[in-house]
């Protein structure tokens, strides 16, 4: 029996020219192109299409969206809180990669991009301009705004990333599988992960990816071009839009070409610092006592409705606000998962689950309320003090309402010039992120594949937000994400009862090791110097391709050849970087003992980094074995060959005693 370690590699076809996972590379690749040209040669069909498209996912399954993001909420903090959040994102040995202040620093900078630009102040002021319900502009509608707006940031679309992030974290660090989405399904399919189910999965986190990805960068552009026209005085349409496209997917797939990781690196770490002292300078200028206040209030009301308006369904009063912006943005960060929920699966090896979920679930929380108090309320008080009307201009123009708060502050052209500068930056960033994101996930995480792959997909990411542009604008923008996410959203939840299965076996497995065979531990005793050593080392490819030729190799043979004379029929096969002992009892299964040269990701501070240049700084190995039960994998590094035997002697008496064989 094949060990599925053993046939990670299998998926993707790798060459000099192309790395892909043919299935989900083409189909993906295909039903992007049908939509770019479904929607550039025919708009205003595609405009209509897009309407109807809309009102079918609302009416039929908004019910579905509200159900699911509850649940993954739910399902996010009970496991925090239960037996499961002490269970280790990696070997139960491993230890966090980076401190508390270096991970929280990276989830902030998750929590930034071009949608806190953006909604920053044209959420908050819209929704006190007309609510869903009552009275516009008035202090009610104030205080309702700003409770609406931390509802759509707030703890919902984190527990959205984490579903994602941790099954990615989990099944990759700890089981050892690739790290793609198809992965989480594992324990509910087993190697039809590697099939035609696991491709449609695949295909559909790409069609998610993209469709996000695409929907923020419409709304990138359509800020930069009111930033420009506030500035410079370029005008205001589809056409000056387009090409702002064209030229920032450009700058985005010539940092690709050009390999800038840290070029991008420095452009990630310039934005948040602007973005700080932009908050800054807002908070500051402004009323900075009643800033502060109302961001307590704020706070305490929103955890007051969170309940009742999470499950606010307007059932018996019919009201399009639910489809404009609740399930515009559920749809939106369901979109949005694979991308963010790679990031944080990839700077967070070595923390437990309660570790990430708390650490996801409030940093960024509490950073986008701030956010958006600084700016939604100050907005909010210059209109309903007369200073500034933004109210009014947010009815004629979204995308200028943030020029207009930052016009009635001290310093206002500068402030509005690094805020275009903030979202062009953005964009260029989440262009080549989102790129690299989806050509991880078509290439079957294949190591480096060629860069034109990754070209194509920001090429293709560019191309979508034009096409949505053009037919449709803001209401395509929104449909796109609303209808790219239903299938996923149905994935997800299945990625939640995998993970809530993967974790419940693992707990069980713990609980009865020691029942199952009463003769020796479950690993074998180390000296001291041994455990130090592995504790402490970090380990190249070389080292762990050494143990496995002078250690792991001969131990195997010869349990191998003893299991001969003994009338069985043992093979040992051989894979890229694998090694594995397999033993078959006809129907009672086989056993599988497998040792593998794991890589270990030590990202840095921003994880779109794939350069060649920097891989040996990027990776650690370790010798990892595991068996065909679907238990941990475990640390064997630096056993001596006894050592090794007697770990899969002990495990071999397991299988055996589980089958009723002894």
């Amino acid at each position: 029996m094949q060990d599925p370690v053993l046939e990670e590699a299998a998926p993707a076809q790798e060459s000099a020219r192309i790395a892909v996972n043919p299935p989900v590379f083409f189909i993906s690749a295909a039903l992007i192109l049908a939509f770019a040209l479904f929607g550039a040669l025919a708009p205003r069909v595609a405009e209509g299409v897009f309407s109807q498209v809309q009102d079918f996912v609302v009416r039929d399954f908004g019910w579905l969206y509200i159900t699911a993001v509850a649940g993954f909420l739910v399902f996010v903090i009970y496991l925090m809180l239960s037996r499961h959040g002490d269970v280790k994102l990696g070997p139960d040995e491993s230890e966090p990669e980076y401190s508390y202040l270096s991970w929280f620093a990276m989830l902030f900078s998750a929590g930034m991009g071009i949608g806190l630009v953006f909604f920053g102040v044209a959420e908050p002021i819209q929704h006190y301009a007309s609510p869903p319900i009552g009275e516009g502009q008035t202090v009610e509608a104030a205080r309702q705004a700003m409770t609406l707006t931390f509802f759509h940031w707030g703890l919902h679309a984190w527990a959205i990333y984490i579903v994602v992030g941790l099954s990615l974290a989990y099944f990759s660090f700890r089981r050892g599988l690739p790290l793609t989405i198809r992965s989480a399904l594992f324990p509910l399919i087993g190697r039809r992960i590697y099939g035609p189910i696991g491709h449609a999965v695949d295909i559909f986190a790409v069609l998610g990816t993209m469709f996000g990805v695409a929907t923020s960068l419409g709304f990138g552009v359509l800020q930069v071009n009111a930033g420009f026209a506030y500035l410079f005085g370029v005008p205001v349409g589809t056409g000056t839009q387009l090409v702002m496209i064209a030229v920032i997917t450009a700058l985005a797939t010539m940092s690709v070409f050009l390999g800038l990781d840290k070029g991008v690196k420095r452009l990630s770490e310039l934005n948040i610092i602007l973005a700080i002292l932009l908050l800054g300078f807002v908070l500051f200028s402004g009323s900075t006592v009643f800033l502060l206040q109302a961001f307590v209030q704020n706070v305490g009301t929103y955890l007051g409705s969170v309940v009742p308006r999470t499950f606010r369904m307007y059932a018996y009063e019919p009201n399009p606000w639910l489809a404009d912006w609740t399930l515009f943005y559920w749809g939106w960060w369901i979109a949005w998962s694979p991308f963010v929920g790679m990031f944080i699966a990839r700077i967070s090896r070595g923390r437990t689950i309660r570790e990430f979920v708390g650490g996801v679930l409030l940093v960024p929380v509490l950073f986008t309320f701030l956010w958006m108090t600084v700016f939604g309320n100050t907005a909010i008080a210059l209109d309903l003090t007369g200073a500034a009307p933004i109210a009014d201009t947010v009815a004629n123009n979204l995308p200028v309402a943030l020029f207009e708060t930052l016009n009635a502050l001290p310093l206002g052209a500068i402030t509005s010039l690094i805020a275009t500068f903030l979202v062009i930056t953005f964009f260029i960033t989440s262009a080549d992120s989102g790129a690299l994101v989806i050509d991880m996930i078509t290439s079957g995480a294949a190591e480096n594949p060629p860069v034109w792959q990754r070209i194509f997909w920001a090429i293709c990411a560019g191309t979508i937000a034009a096409v949505l542009l053009v037919a449709g604008g803001l209401e395509a923008l929104q449909t796109a994400a609303i209808a790219s996410a239903l299938p996923f959203a149905v994935i997800m939840i299945f990625i939640c009862y995998g993970l809530y299965r993967a974790l419940r076996l693992e707990s069980i497995g713990t609980s009865t090791d020691l029942m199952l065979v009463d003769s020796a531990p479950a690993t074998p005793e180390l000296s001291w110097q041994q455990r130090l050593t592995s504790i402490m080392g970090h380990f190249g490819k070389g080292d762990i391709t050494a143990f496995m030729a002078e250690t792991a190799r001969p131990a195997l043979d010869l349990v191998a050849q003893q299991m001969r004379e003994g009338g069985f029929a043992p093979e040992i096969s051989e894979g890229e970087d694998c090694i594995a002992l397999t033993v078959p009892h006809g129907e009672r299964g086989a056993f599988t003992y497998t040792i593998r040269n794991r890589p270990f990701l030590m990202p840095s501070f921003v994880w779109a980094e794939t350069s060649k240049s920097h891989k040996a700084e990027q990776r650690h190995f370790r010798a990892m074995a595991h068996t065909s039960q679907g238990e941990t994998p475990h640390d064997v590094t630096g056993f001596s060959q006894d050592q090794l035997i007697t770990d899969l002697l002990n495990r071999y008496a397991r299988f055996r005693h589980s089958r009723r064989m002894a």
